[in-house]
């Protein structure tokens, strides 16, 4: 699964969580993906944003 899935599917269960509990545990593991997607992105800027290979 990618990032970007587990990030939806974390959005589409905090839309749908009736305990505190729940969506606390919920909000805290999408911050966490949230966070894991901008180093992905910011590692992938490092790779793209490099010297041109020859």
């Amino acid at each position: 699964m990618s990032i970007d899935q587990h990030i939806e599917e974390l959005r589409a269960e905090l839309r749908n969580a009736v305990y505190r509990d729940e969506r606390r545990w919920i909000e805290d593991e999408l911050a966490t993906a949230l966070a894991e997607r901008e180093v992905i992105w910011a590692e992938e800027e490092g790779v793209l944003g490099s010297a041109p290979p020859f």
